[in-house]
């Protein structure tokens, strides 16, 4: 999909759909009342009669007898400054139909939005364009995606181009990399397992040369002392992978990175039967999105890989399935993680903690300034926070408060939950340094409180997406969250 910024003179732009807005008092945006104008004021007309509705983004599509834009679509904007959720609603609402048409033109950095300027008008308008493109075929028959391929972005002045043409490149590539995160979330278990996640990072660096690959396979996990991780693998007949690709964009001497990196760990549950103790039948299906965390990882590698920014990531992957067996791990049983803790498994449906754990430990060998881990590990936090936000928590205030700004900025937000020490009590075993669960209550605070326990080194975050990560129902599928908010925050290093 191409996307561009271009000021453009409405009267005179070819386009299947010029996108406009209008107030609450049908008062068009200055290129809608020129193109109005340019039509002997048909739109005008369509809206004095009300045809388009009054809630905020309404949309209404016309289709143009004379002027060069085939179409035009109208969006329900309102009186004077918008709020920047407003805007996103406009932007996505007007992508969701110009998605039917084989390009568009968007005019809605026309309007004022508080504390925004016109590059992060046109970062969202693309960012939900090529969100709403999106569309799963591979396993389908007879399926064609979305006909969109070209979406263009009006800058207002040739002043505003440079930094317009900005806001599209980087609101392009949160866009990929979202969608290469939907899409590996989407794709079934039976085809998504940890070796072709494997396969899929190598073709990747083959295809760049600021990237590189290495993938750790079980023997090599094992002579590394990774217990909790292979305790989750070894129930399935699919091999694990523990997979590294580094983006080298920021300085290096004779070949190695300097400046020290950002680390991106993924949980990578392929498939999540939730193993000797095993989940219910209903919706078991959706265990294939246990491992949006990773998908989301490898999103991230595409987009950094679109813009080249100069700062050093490594995008670690922790693939495994988790299957009961008579070689799975049972409860009750003890585990040694690379650290040297030990670990009693009081629940094997509590194994994204045993993957990322030895992941986390294995991250430190990149000298990292920071590490972020991204996980649908519990579905307490579904129940705490819902759909509309990740949870988020992290041992330094000043990553959990970048990360909450990084959200904010792109609407993929995040809510700060607590790591009190309070909580850490309830991991306490009687017969191993820690156990794999705490009680009932506080789910999500409780695991992230036994990450914590293997970040001790570095300055740390922990996102669980297990709600925000994919959509269930009628829109079942991977949302690509939250790579927006991890590009945002790494753009800003």
């Amino acid at each position: 999909m191409q996307f561009s910024a271009k000021v453009s003179d409405i009267s005179k732009q070819r386009s299947a759909c010029a996108i406009i807005s209008a107030d609450a008092k049908n008062r068009l945006s200055s290129s809608g009342a020129a193109l109005d104008k340019a039509t002997g004021e048909i739109i005008g007309k369509v809206l004095k009669r009300g045809d388009l509705g009054s809630k905020l983004g309404s949309t209404l599509t016309l289709n143009l007898v004379e002027g060069p834009a085939e179409r035009v679509l109208l969006v329900r904007s309102d009186e004077g400054v918008l709020s920047q959720a407003d805007f996103r609603k406009l932007a996505k609402a007007s992508a969701n139909v110009a998605k039917g048409f084989k390009d568009a033109t968007s005019y809605l950095t026309e309007l004022e939005v508080a504390d925004a300027d016109s590059a992060w008008q046109a970062q969202q308008l693309v960012l939900a364009a090529g969100l709403a493109a999106y569309k799963f075929t591979r396993c389908l028959s007879d399926a064609k995606g979305n006909p969109l391929a070209k979406f263009t972005v009006h800058a207002p002045d040739s002043k505003q181009l440079k930094a317009v043409q900005r806001g599209v490149d980087i609101g392009a590539a949160q866009a990929l990399g979202s969608n290469v995160a939907r899409e590996l979330g989407n794709l079934p278990g039976n085809i998504c397992n940890p070796t072709y996640l494997a396969a899929e990072a190598r073709t990747l660096a083959k295809k760049h040369a600021t990237l590189t690959t290495t993938v750790l396979d079980d023997k090599k996990m094992a002579s590394l002392g990774m217990g909790a991780f292979l305790s989750v693998a070894k129930g399935s007949d699919e091999p694990p992978a523990l997979i590294a690709m580094h983006y080298q964009g920021g300085k290096s001497k004779g070949g190695k990175a300097t400046d020290k990196p950002v680390v991106l760990v993924g949980k990578g549950i392929t498939f999540d039967s939730g193993g000797i103790s095993i989940k219910p039948g209903l919706q078991m299906d959706e265990m294939k999105f246990d491992m949006c965390g990773a998908a989301s990882v490898f999103g991230v590698m595409h987009a950094l890989l679109e813009l080249q920014p100069a700062i050093n990531v490594v995008g670690l992957v922790a693939a495994a399935e988790n299957m009961p067996s008579g070689r799975a791990s049972k409860p009750g049983d003890i585990v040694t993680s690379m650290s040297g803790k030990t670990i009693e498994i009081l629940n094997t449906d509590a194994e994204g903690r045993l993957v990322l754990c030895d992941t986390l430990t294995y991250a430190a060998k990149f000298k990292p300034s920071i590490v972020i881990d991204v996980a649908t590990l519990t579905g307490a936090c579904v129940i705490a926070l819902g759909n509309h936000a990740t949870g988020l928590y992290a041992n330094d205030d000043e990553l959990a408060k970048e990360l909450l700004a990084a959200g904010e900025r792109t609407g993929d937000r995040a809510w700060h939950m607590p790591l009190w020490d309070e909580y850490q009590s309830s991991l306490d075993s009687n017969f191993a340094d820690l156990q794999n669960i705490g009680g009932r209550e506080a789910g999500s605070v409780t695991a992230a409180c036994f990450l914590s326990r293997f970040a001790e080194d570095y300055t740390w975050a922990h996102l669980d997406i297990a709600g925000s990560a994919w959509n269930s129902g009628a829109n079942k599928g991977a949302t690509g969250r939250p790579v927006p908010l991890l590009m945002e925050y790494l753009l800003g290093k």
